[in-house]
């Protein structure tokens, strides 16, 4: 329910917007870029320098761990990428974990190394993560990499995946980023602090909201960008809506839907019909973010297989 000041807001501008906002369009834009990979591996692959490796360790029969898999594996071969699917039984040691682990470390056709999580319970997950080698941490989620991003003056070898693909969405979508306002709505150490961090490294002023921040619609509303990362179904109303600022929204949440085959369908942390008249650019959930997050991480890939190889100078 919106506030009767909201709700004439709202009427103001259905009848002097003659358009809705701009669909941020993840799935068009994800696709460019994995042809532009593509193009990238077939050019190395032609003056005989090979093709970028990428290593998925999967612990455990997870089906959502699985299917994740799957889509990374189809997405690397598709971009003309090595891909290492390494299946280990739920109840490896930790010991023949990080042993597996250490021999991608110095394998030479593995340029970009993830380890699927969650793990099982008996595994320590930061202790196994911090064992990648941060020139494979493709993920960008490793210490080194992550305190590199933290750090004013370094460079991680890669970006995390979400958040390098929410800028890399508003750079082509021609979203100006340097000098405007941004909130981003949550601080997960996954998505919403880096992209926090990222989008000020670019010259945005930011604002991280979360749980404890006063009338954050008031807050988002002052915000040319809104980075809606909450968690949380359809949080974002069109009250926290600037008119024609931009919007990307990371959530994925699922609603009871009997029309739907599966019984439920996907939405976003936004309310997008009651933000679209309201918004200049967003992306919708599905085909948002999502498809954005793979391209992402085969890009981090090339990037990691083109450090490796022999410079042009030389």
């Amino acid at each position: 329910s919106y506030s009767f000041c909201t709700l004439l807001r709202i009427i103001h501008l259905n009848t002097t917007r003659t358009m809705p906002a701009e669909v941020i369009d993840g799935k068009k834009i994800a696709a460019e870029v994995r042809e532009e990979i593509k193009k990238d591996v077939d050019m190395a692959k032609a003056d005989d320098h090979g093709v970028p490796g990428l290593a998925v360790i999967i612990v455990g029969e997870r089906k959502d761990s699985q299917t994740y898999v799957r889509l990374k594996h189809k997405a690397a071969t598709e971009c003309g990428f090595e891909s290492f699917q390494i299946e280990l039984p739920g109840d490896i040691t930790q010991e023949d974990l990080i042993a597996k682990i250490e021999d991608c470390n110095t394998n030479p056709a593995i340029h970009g190394l993830i380890v699927q999580l969650p793990l099982p319970k008996h595994i320590n997950e930061p202790v196994v993560l911090a064992l990648v080698n941060p020139a494979k941490d493709v993920d960008g989620l490793g210490p080194q990499n992550i305190c590199s991003l933290y750090t004013r003056g370094k460079e991680p070898s890669a970006y995390p995946c979400t958040p390098k693909g929410i800028i890399t969405m508003l750079q082509r979508s021609n979203v100006q980023i340097e000098g405007k306002r941004a909130a981003v709505i949550g601080r997960s150490n996954i998505v919403g602090l880096p992209v926090a961090h990222m989008l000020q490294q670019m010259n945005a002023t930011v604002t991280i909201c979360h749980s404890k921040t006063a009338d954050i619609a008031k807050v988002c509303r002052e915000c040319d960008i809104i980075v809606a990362a909450a968690g949380c179904r359809e949080f974002v109303k069109a009250d926290f809506v600037k008119e024609g600022a931009a919007i990307i929204d990371v959530g994925t949440n699922c609603v009871d839907d009997a029309t739907k085959k599966q019984g439920y369908r996907t939405v976003g942390d936004v309310d997008f019909e009651a933000c679209l008249p309201v918004a200049g650019k967003m992306s919708p959930v599905p085909g948002g973010v999502g498809p954005m997050t793979i391209a992402m991480l085969l890009s981090n890939t090339l990037d990691s297989f083109k450090k490796q190889l022999p410079s042009k100078s030389a």
